[in-house]
């Protein structure tokens, strides 16, 4: 089996997504990119390339070597961590030959000899033949998690289907379609009183998540490890849950990272939500306009407003975000990592992070304050931040400082 290096090049403009996490670990679907590639295309990870910035906590969470060719020579198999879904070309990809992005030209990636292989890595054109594909594959914009959703949930959920053991329907709980749909890990508790509708898709349930009286859940959906789904809770289709998120009241067509509560009352729709962050009671968003036409987003506080190619999309929401009770999020909006909003105004637009933001006023997140109600936040789930996290938060909080 040849060697792979998944990288990630550090272009488009993927923030909040990608602020303390490499393009590959993102969460698209039940799993991170990084889960899917392995399996979509079989491979045997040697590598991982990041940013710079990204090297240390990219190095805590993985235990491959960063930014640092294992190989001397023969060929190598690359693949940008940006691509979500591998195009059909990257399954048998031509020997010697560089897959490109038609919307800007940025390598894919592809079978290459040791050489061309550092040439693609440190960003120089390889001298060896390329092939440009006809439609688009790679992430370039925060709202592109929605675009790729649904077919990457899909996959992700029939891989669960093959690849575990699941127990029969608990007595009590409710299934609308065939129970072979529902994917329930043996330590995850599914109490009396849930109705389960897999009508539309499968619903995978990992182990020791919790499904409380009176929940629905509408597939296909994934509940990832240790969730919580709270009582009365509504939870339609398109929706992934990573590792121990507290759901309450009504959401659909999300995508949470993990670590993150939304728990009370209030509407969540195609909307992305990256880890630490909770959302206060009543807090909703919209995730369609009035007038049914494509929703118009911005992807950095000082950028131009973009077509997003989207009828139905919500909000993009980076980690350890807050929002305070009765908050208000209007469709395509940004919110930056560390941002705290408790304002009556709705979110709209691009939020910088470690924005603070009330009804006296806007100012930047001090830094010790932050870190101190995050650390609170983390031990919650006996968590302790680790050094490289630190050095991250730090740098991400004085590069807003200086955006200013």
């Amino acid at each position: 089996m040849i060697p792979a290096i998944v990288f990630d090049d550090g272009f488009g403009q993927l923030a909040p997504l990608t602020d303390l996490r490499a393009a590959f670990e993102v969460r698209t679907g039940a799993l991170t990119t990084l889960e899917r590639l392995r399996h979509a295309l079989d491979l045997q990870v040697a590598a991982l390339y990041v940013p710079e910035h990204l090297e240390g906590i990219t190095a805590e969470a993985h235990d491959l070597p960063i930014n640092r060719m294992p190989l001397r020579e023969g060929e190598v198999f690359l693949i940008n961590g940006r691509c979500p879904l591998p195009p059909e070309e990257l399954r048998d990809p031509e020997p010697g030959v560089v897959y490109l992005d038609p919307a800007n030209s940025r390598p894919i990636g592809g079978r290459l000899d040791f050489l061309d292989a550092i040439r693609v890595l440190v960003g120089e054109v390889p001298d060896c033949p390329t092939i440009m594909l006809d439609s688009p594959v790679l992430m370039n914009r925060p709202w592109h998690f929605r675009s790729v959703r649904d077919q990457a949930l899909r996959f992700d959920l029939e891989l669960i289907r093959s690849s575990r053991v699941f127990q029969p329907v608990p007595e009590g709980v409710l299934v609308i379609g065939d129970p072979a749909d529902c994917l329930l890990d043996p330590t995850a508790t599914i109490y009396p009183g849930v109705t389960l509708d897999v009508e539309a898709g499968p619903i995978a349930v990992a182990g020791g998540a919790v499904l409380r009286p009176g929940a629905v859940v509408g597939g296909p959906t994934a509940i990832g490890p240790h969730c919580t789904i709270r009582e009365h809770a509504v939870i339609l289709g398109n929706s992934a849950f990573g590792p121990r998120c507290k759901v309450g009241g009504e959401v659909s067509g999300v995508v949470f990272q993990g670590y993150t509560n939304k728990v009370h009352e209030g509407f969540i729709g195609d909307t992305w939500i990256g880890e630490w962050s909770n959302l206060g009671a009543g807090t909703t968003n919209s995730n369609l306009l009035n007038t049914y036409s494509e929703i118009i987003s911005q992807a950095t506080p000082d950028g131009k407003r973009e077509r997003t190619g989207e009828t139905f999309l919500g909000a993009m929401i980076g980690d350890h975000v807050k929002t305070a009770i009765g908050t208000r999020i209007m469709t395509g909006a940004v919110i930056g990592t560390g941002a705290m909003w408790a304002a009556g105004d709705a979110i709209k637009g691009c939020v910088e992070p470690f924005a603070w933001v009330t009804d006296a006023g806007r100012r930047r997140y001090k830094l010790d304050k932050f870190l101190e109600v995050m650390r609170a936040v983390m031990a919650r789930r006996d968590v302790e931040p680790s050094d490289a996290y630190l050095a991250r938060l730090a740098r991400l909080h004085h590069e807003s400082e200086t955006a200013d």
